[in-house]
Formats: structure tokens, sequence, C-alpha cells
């Protein structure tokens, strides 16, 4: 399939996926649009013209992917309503369920997971319930159904929508529970999980607060492990990103697992336990979209390298995103994680060449340009969906990015040595811990230091969705002037340009690479 079929077929399902989330699409319309598909395809069959008769065909191509994408998420929305719950809303139940995901620690309340039957519950309990994933508890508590709400920064909230997208349709707050039975999830799971929680307290055990929680949110994603009050700084400076697991920090991890591979494997296995190393590391710090669509990309580069294939970033992440959104529609429109993730991705694959040429003058010493570059496009790739979505914008986040990101590929790697030394020997991992407690305090200095700067960030009144449309179309049309004007831009743009793959691999031979092993790749020259 070309390029241009390709994309026109992902845009196809996005928006009927997005359409259908937002309003009630009956199958009479999605009838209507597989009509008009099969009109337009047949006008294209009998037009002459090459040009217009493949706009035709990419017409049809996109209204039947938009119906499919519809059905979709219409199928999803039918299985939502469960009579036998929804009678209950309101009033006392006694539930019996199994802890499906690791509980989620808050400040005053542990969240909890449970899958009752079928159905999947958020319950709210004591924070300092003794409950692991697993366990079969007993539930009693009210039953409800999340409402939207509105933030302090003046935000409507789509609750539902949000713990839709997480599989929950129900909850239960202030709940009563009782282990009934422990050892009740997948084994492979509990012993991963247990591994992770023997990890934590060897760090824990090393590294004082609050270093220590910024240790566990950037290997593991813990955030609450921060704090409210760091995580506000962390918001402020706009470095949040580093302790949610952002794509950065899983690729990270899987360079370093494919780094250890490279003395241990043959080439070609190194995939299969690539893979099974982002797999268990997707599981350990908790399967959000970002780590997902992160793991997904990931897991295809190791396949494009073993089996000799160009990797096309752009078609990875649309892979990945298109996977995700058929699994779960509900991803697309109320996962903000997922939004801003793509959006991320979406501002290095394009913008950020571009971008790189004209800040020439940073230095290149500890990659601050690459870092500078980096946070510049994902920060203008972002902003209309994060001012919509969440109202605050940090003015300083650009600095802080590039003092940051250098020092967390190092903290990473001396927590991991620190946590994994301190198994075997806590003196030993005392020595390594200092090292680590340095890099980590270096980071909180910078957070802390720019955050109280005046202004550091600023918070923008709600602005309806349309601007946010209106926002990216400029970047769109900006995108467009830019690859029409500079030439440097050919094989990076190479996704953007409606011509077939063929034809495109031609024009950008100059920017491949040639591996140790003589395998040939054609990739972006941000990427090398």
């Amino acid at each position: 399939m070309s390029s241009f079929y390709f994309y026109t077929a992902i845009v196809g399902f996005a928006v009927g996926v997005g359409v259908a989330t937002l309003y009630d699409i009956g199958f009479a319309y999605v009838a209507l649009l597989v009509a008009l598909a099969g009109a337009v395809g047949l006008i294209s069959r009998r037009n002459d013209r090459a040009i217009s008769s493949r706009n035709l065909t990419a017409l049809a191509l996109l209204l039947i992917v938009c119906a499919l994408g519809i059905i979709r998420f219409n199928f999803t929305s039918l299985e939502i309503a469960n009579e036998a719950y929804e009678s209950q809303v309101g009033s006392q139940v006694l539930l019996e369920g199994v802890v499906a995901r690791e509980p989620d620690v808050r400040e005053n309340t542990t969240n909890l997971y449970v899958r009752v039957d079928d159905e999947l519950f958020l319950v709210r309990t004591n924070r300092y319930s003794e409950v692991s994933y697993g366990d079969l508890l007993l539930i009693e508590g009210e039953l409800e159904k999340p409402d939207v709400f509105e933030t302090d920064l003046g935000r409507t909230f789509n609750y539902p929508g949000y713990l839709r997208a997480r599989g929950v349709s129900y909850t239960v707050s202030f709940a009563d529970i009782s282990v009934v039975a422990p050892n009740q999830g997948n084994i492979f799971i509990e012993k991963i999980l247990a591994g992770k929680q023997k990890f934590m307290q060897s760090i824990e055990g090393i590294l004082p607060e609050p270093q220590v929680g910024l240790s566990e949110g950037l290997l593991l994603g813990v955030k609450q492990a921060l704090g409210d009050e760091l995580e506000m700084v962390f918001r402020k400076t706009g470095i949040i990103h580093i302790v949610v697991l952002s794509g950065y920090n899983v690729m990270l991890v899987v360079i370093f697992i494919t780094y250890v591979l490279a003395y241990v494997v043959p080439y070609r296995a190194r995939v299969v336990f690539g893979i099974m190393a982002i797999v268990c590391f997707a599981i350990l710090v908790g399967l959000s979209a970002t780590v997902v669509r992160a793991s997904i990309m990931a897991s295809l580069t190791l396949i494009a390298r073993a089996t000799g294939r160009t990797y096309a970033v752009m078609r990875a992440l649309m892979f990945a995103g298109v996977v995700m959104v058929l699994i779960n529609p509900y991803l697309l429109v109320y996962d903000v994680g997922f939004q801003l993730s793509f959006l991320a991705t979406l501002g290095l694959i394009f913008l950020a060449p571009y971008i790189e040429q004209k800040v020439w003058f940073m230095p290149t010493v500890f990659g601050m340009r690459e870092f500078l570059t980096a946070t510049i496009a994902t920060q203008i790739f972002v902003m209309p969906i994060l001012l919509y979505n969440i109202g605050e914008f940090s003015v300083v986040s650009v600095v802080v990015n590039v003092l940051v990101l250098p020092m967390v590929p190092i903290a990473m790697f001396l927590t991991f040595a620190t946590g994994m030394i301190g198994l075997v020997s806590v003196q030993l991992a005392t020595v390594v811990g200092f090292a680590t407690h340095v890099s980590l305090s270096y980071i909180l200095v910078i957070a802390t230091f720019f955050a109280e700067v005046p202004f550091a960030s600023f918070v923008v009144d709600a602005f309806p969705f349309w601007v946010v449309i209106l926002s990216y179309c400029i970047m769109l049309y900006g995108l467009y002037v830019v690859q029409n004007t500079t030439a440097n831009l050919v094989g990076t743009l190479s996704g953007w340009i409606i011509e077939e793959e063929e034809d495109l691999l031609e024009k950008i031979k100059e920017k491949s690479v040639t591996r140790a092993d003589g395998v040939t790749e054609v990739v972006p020259r941000f990427f090398r």
C-alpha cells in the first residue's frame, strides 16, 4: 500500500472513532457512508484522469474506513451498560473480585482495580490497606457511577470517559475490604510485581526522601512517590514527563537492554529477548498508553533491525496508535496521556529536524542541542491540547529540560545499579548510592530553583475545542510550507508527501545509514 493510501486509511479510522465518541452515530449513517464510498469508488473507476481517479479512490477509502471506525466504537459502547449493576447504583453492594492491577497508593487513599466476573471496578479504600495484585477481595460499599467535574483550573474533566479508557464503568468509594485469598491473579505478573516491590524496598533502604521518590518515578513511573508538593514543582517547570515514563524513558531502557543483550545472545536472537524484556518492563511500570505506544514502536525497531528492513518511524507510530485505538477506542478522545505522547512524537518527526538547523549555535556537548531541539518541537506540538485539557503552561520548561534531561539517563542507570546491588549488599550499594543521590539532587535543585522564578508558569482560561483544531491546522500548513521550501526536510517528511513509497525512497537515499553489520537503514537525520 502506498503512503498516500496508508495514511488516508489511518486518518479515516481516527475520524470515525473520534466522531462516534463525541456523538451518537446510528448504523443508518454508517450505511450511508458505505453507500457513498461505493458510489465514489465507481466514479473513480470511470475517471480517465489519473490524479483525479487517485484522489477519488482515496476519498472512497476514507469514507469506508471512517465507517469502520464508527462501527468499532459502537460495538465497544454497547458493552458498557450492565443491567445487573445499573439497578444497584447508589445503594450498598457486596462484591467479591480479584485485584486486576497493581494497587495505586495515593496520599490518603489506595485505588484498586478489581475485576468482578467480566466487570472492572475502581475501589477506593484506606491508604494503609495491605492489598496486592491477585488478591481475592470481599468488598462492601456504595456503588457509584463517575460524574463529570470541573478542575481547579476551570476545565471540565470527563471523568467517566477517563475511567472508560481504563476499562472502568463503576466505582466503590470508602469501601470496607477484606482479603479472602491471595495469589489469584496471573502468576507471571505476580512474580514481576513482587520483584518490583523488593527492588523498591532496596532503594528505599539506601536513598532518603525526596531523592528516593524521584528515583522511583524516573525508573518505575511511580509518580505518587514524589508527593503533591514536588509533583507541583515538576509541573510548573515542565518536566513532569520524566516521572510518568514518557517514550524517552522507555527508549532509554530499550537501548540499555539491547546493549546488554549484544554481549549475551546472537544478533538475530536479540529481537526475541528484547521484545520479552520490553513486555516485562511495560508490565512492571504499568500499561499506560504512553508506555504501550513506546513499547510497540521499540519492538518494531528491534524487528526491523533483525530482519534488515527499513524502520519507518512515522508508519510505526501510526501502526502503534491504530492498534491501541482498535483495542480500546476510548483512548483517542479520553486519554490525555495517549494524545500528548502521540503528538510529542509527531513533533520529533516533523518539526525537530527543522529546529535543529536553527539552533546551530547550541553546543552539542552532553546532547544539549538535541535536548533543546526535542523540547521545543514537542512543546509546540503538545501546547494546544495541553492548554485545552489542563490549562497550565510552563515558561521555563525549555531551559529546565535542557539542563535536566542529560542527567536523566545517568540517574536512571545509577538508580538501577543501586537497587540491584542493594539486593545483595547494602554496604556496597551505599557507595553507589552516593553518586545516585548527587544525580537526583541535581534534578531536584534545578526544578525547585526554576519553580520559584516569578511567572514560571501561567494559566490560560478555558477555550472551545475549535481553537485546538485551528491551531493544528495552522501547524499543518506551516509544515507544508516548510516542506516545500526546505529541501533538507525531504527525507524527514517522507510520510507527509503524497507519493509512492518507492519513488520516495529514491529521493532520500542520501539520508540512509549503513550499520556495522552491513544493513542499510533509511532514517530521519534527527534519529540517527
